[in-house]
């Protein structure tokens, strides 16, 4: 499990992302680069990081599943997710 701070962390990051989004664009289209080096780092959406929806793990993320690889995997082997059977891990 992830720490609560980690999770809050990463909250923050997607909000400020949002936020300054259309002004980065603008700055980028402009190639105003010294005023976009002047925004918050926080505020680009290249810090983000993929995290798993049930644990908050950041490594083994399964992007299509939205999860980290150990819990795909026990998921898999309770039969959560169909079509998906044990072969040999």
């Amino acid at each position: 499990m992830a720490k609560e701070s980690m999770k809050a962390r990463e909250v923050k990051r997607a909000r400020m992302s949002a936020r300054y989004a259309e002004k980065r664009a603008a700055l980028k289209a402009s190639g105003d680069y010294s005023a976009l080096d002047k925004l918050p780092k926080n505020a680009s959406p290249v810090r983000m990081h993929n995290r798993c929806k049930l644990t908050g793990r950041p490594r083994g993320y399964m992007r299509i599943f939205g999860i980290s690889r150990n819990v795909f995997r026990q998921m898999a082997l309770d039969g959560k997710i169909p079509g998906v059977t044990k072969a040999s891990w």
